[in-house]
C-alpha cells in the first residue's frame, strides 16, 4: 500500500507541474470582461470554463469510524487512511453549471476499540463508485465553489481485524465468522469543492447507511470524512 500512495503521489505532482506550464502557456490569448472574457477566437466563456464534461485525479486522507448498536463498535476510535480515486462529471444541462459527477475510488475505512479483553482494531478497505449531483458557482475568474450532495456504493476488497490481547488477526469480510463484517456498503455524500483553474480541494462526509455487520441482534455503520486534493481536465 506504501508504494501505491508514493506512486499516486508522484503522478499527481507530475500532473500540477504540466498543469501549471500548460495554464502559463493557455493565459496569452485571454483577455479579460466583466462578467464574462473570451480568447481571440471570440469564444466567449464564463468565470471558469464553458460548460463540458471534465475528469479528475483526487488523493488524500479519510478519517473514519463507526456507528452502531453494539457498544464495543460504536464511537470507536479514529482510523486514518487513505482515499485515491479518479473522477468525471458530466453536464446535466448546457445552459446551467450543474454537473452529475462519477467515479471510481479506493478508500481505507475502519476503526479501533477496547473490549474487555483488550485492545482491538479493524481495516475496511474498499472501491466505491460516488454519484453525486455538482453545482460549479463561478466566484471570479477562473475560481469556481462546487457544493454537492448524493450517494456512494461500495465493495469490500481487503482489510484485517487485530486482536491485540490475543495477538490474533483475520480477514475483515470473511465469510466464515460472525465477528466479520459485511462487503456490500452505501449510504449518503456530502460535501463542497474549490477549483482554481485546474487545482482542485474539497471536503466530504459519508454516511453509511447500510448494516455493514454480520450480527443478527446490532446494526453498524460506517462514517467518514475525507480531504481530497486533485486536478480537474
Amino acid at each position: 500500500m506504501k508504494r501505491t500512495i508514493t506512486l499516486a503521489l508522484a503522478i499527481f505532482m507530475a500532473l500540477i507541474s504540466v498543469s501549471a506550464q500548460s495554464y502559463r502557456r493557455g493565459t496569452r490569448n485571454i483577455v479579460p470582461a466583466s462578467p464574462y472574457y473570451h480568447d481571440r477566437a471570440g469564444h466567449y466563456f464564463g468565470y471558469d470554463h464553458i460548460i463540458r464534461p471534465y475528469f479528475g485525479l483526487r488523493i488524500g486522507p479519510a478519517f473514519t469510524n463507526v456507528r452502531s448498536e453494539d457498544g464495543f463498535l460504536d464511537g470507536s476510535g479514529i482510523r486514518t487512511g487513505v482515499n485515491v480515486g479518479i473522477a468525471a462529471g458530466f453536464p446535466v444541462s448546457p445552459f446551467t453549471p450543474l454537473y452529475f459527477e462519477t467515479g471510481l475510488t479506493y478508500t481505507e475505512k475502519g476503526g479501533t476499540g477496547k473490549a474487555s479483553s483488550g485492545k482491538f482494531s479493524y481495516r475496511l478497505n474498499y472501491l466505491e463508485l460516488p454519484f453525486v449531483f455538482k453545482y460549479k458557482a463561478h466566484l471570479a475568474p477562473g475560481f469556481s465553489l462546487q457544493p454537492y450532495a448524493g450517494g456512494y456504493a461500495a465493495v469490500g476488497v481487503g482489510g484485517k481485524i487485530k486482536d491485540f490481547h490475543n495477538r490474533t488477526a483475520y480477514s475483515s469480510f470473511s465469510s466464515s465468522s460472525s465477528d466479520s463484517f459485511r462487503r456490500g456498503d452505501a449510504g449518503l455524500r456530502f460535501g463542497c469543492g474549490l477549483e482554481f483553474h485546474h487545482l482542485y480541494f474539497d471536503v466530504a462526509y459519508d454516511l453509511g447507511l447500510s448494516n455493514i455487520t454480520r450480527d443478527g441482534f446490532d446494526s453498524a455503520h460506517n462514517n467518514s470524512v475525507m480531504l481530497n486534493f486533485g486536478l480537474n481536465f
